[in-house]
């Protein structure tokens, strides 16, 4: 069930249903509506989290990242590198 709701989840992001920055329900109101358990809803986040799809802001919850997934580790963007050579 985790990974159906990921992939549904992944979907919508994808398809831009979800927007960068907007917020995912609360795992308690994913749940309520899926009449699933909360642990089920919070490893699909945690998942979405692992793929850099969604990222967690502390107590106001988790927030949509981006539909790249993951940035490499070291990648530096033009503008960063440009800021550092100052």
């Amino acid at each position: 069930m985790t990974k159906q709701i990921t992939d549904q989840l992944t979907g919508l992001i994808e398809s831009g249903a979800m927007t960068v920055g907007s917020y995912l329900p609360s795992e308690r109101e994913l749940a309520n509506s899926l009449k699933v358990a909360r642990n089920v809803v919070r490893g699909s986040y945690e998942n979405l989290m692992k793929a850099g799809r969604v990222q967690s802001e502390g107590r106001k919850g988790r927030t949509v990242r981006s539909t790249g997934g993951k940035k490499r580790a070291g990648a530096k963007s033009a503008a960063g590198s440009k800021a550092r050579k100052k």
